[in-house]
């Protein structure tokens, strides 16, 4: 089984210097409040998939296989967007725990965790304006608007009940997928590459981040699985993911009103998730699912048939096998 350490190895080292290069940037007067939410938010940041793709991308797309300070500034950028972006999605799903731990706006309340997550975000923009690199910036930039954009999608689709396998491919994009396909290609645009080269890069990074998205819906039909969010969190908060769209779609007029009155239900009647839970065993939507992600995982490899064999590419490879197979 591929792990991200497999993933990660061809460009170890220059993970731990970028480790280096966040913490440098955000480095915050010892002892403050500020510098405590943001030691905890930069400590308990997850798989950092996204820079590893970044680097990963620029390694892959470089003449020489080696990248500079842009490609460093690049995987900032993003990963940060990210963060960011996490610490207001727990205040806005008003979720406890975030892998495992408390959530920012858990430990130190909602008012201050969305001040914190807008700081990032400010302090993030002001380095990219200040490092001149603007074709970087503008670059990245965008992916805010559209995260932002997709959040009050999936807002208003969990308020009518109403989504269509379409709209969710568009939600799922826009939270998830957009922000891959950046750093995949800011990689590439950091280290010049041409830029059909850029562009190829980005389609491989928004068909994985749309396998990935996916991948995650799947798990919230798992139970026991290692998120460290609780199972059927999406059904809770009123989300219709893939695997129930797969249902709802073979559903009959009466079968479907049945289920979308579960999941008005959801948040406070454990019944009706398990009610949901069986339907989607019964009528095999989460396997249905995982063939979907199937096919995207295919196309974005398909971007890669292109690229030098390399360690890095061959990493890239591999880390669509991770997104497939992963369970958190």
């Amino acid at each position: 089984m591929i792990t991200l350490d497999d993933i990660r190895r061809p460009i170890a080292d220059r993970l731990e210097e970028f480790e280096q290069f966040v913490r440098s940037s955000f480095n915050e007067k010892e002892g403050t409040l500020l510098a405590e939410m943001i030691d905890y938010i930069l400590s308990s940041r997850g798989k950092g998939l996204r820079p590893t793709l970044t680097m990963l991308v620029a390694a892959a797309t470089s003449p020489s296989g080696n990248f500079g300070k842009r490609t460093m500034l690049a995987a900032m950028l993003v990963e940060m967007i990210h963060t960011a972006s996490l610490v207001h999605d727990d205040v806005i799903d008003e979720s406890l725990q975030r892998r495992g731990q408390a959530s920012v706006n858990a430990r130190w309340q909602s008012r201050n965790a969305v001040i914190v997550g807008d700081y990032i975000l400010a302090r993030n923009m002001d380095i990219g304006l200040k490092s001149g690199q603007y074709d970087l910036l503008t670059h990245i930039i965008g992916s805010m608007a559209i995260l932002c954009e997709g959040e009050i999608l999936q807002s208003d689709h969990a308020g009518k009940l109403n989504i269509t396998k379409e709209e969710y491919f568009d939600v799922i994009y826009k939270k998830t997928a957009s922000l891959f396909a950046s750093c995949a290609s800011a990689g590439a645009i950091s280290v010049g590459a041409p830029r059909k080269i850029a562009e190829s890069m980005n389609r491989f990074g928004e068909m994985m981040g749309m396998a990935f998205q996916i991948v995650d819906d799947i798990l919230d039909y798992t139970p026991n699985n290692n998120t460290g969010k609780p199972a059927a969190n999406d059904l809770q908060e009123r989300k219709i993911t893939l695997p129930l769209l797969e249902v709802l779609e073979q559903a009959t007029p009466e079968l479907r009103a049945e289920i979308i009155s579960a999941v008005e239900r959801a948040a406070t009647e454990p019944e009706a998730v398990d009610f949901i839970r069986e339907q989607v065993v019964k009528y095999d939507g989460v396997n249905r699912a995982r063939m979907t992600l199937q096919r995207f995982l295919q196309r974005a490899l398909s971007e890669l048939s292109h690229l030098e064999d390399t360690p890095y590419r061959q990493a890239m490879i591999d880390l669509c096998t991770f997104v497939a197979e992963r369970d958190r």
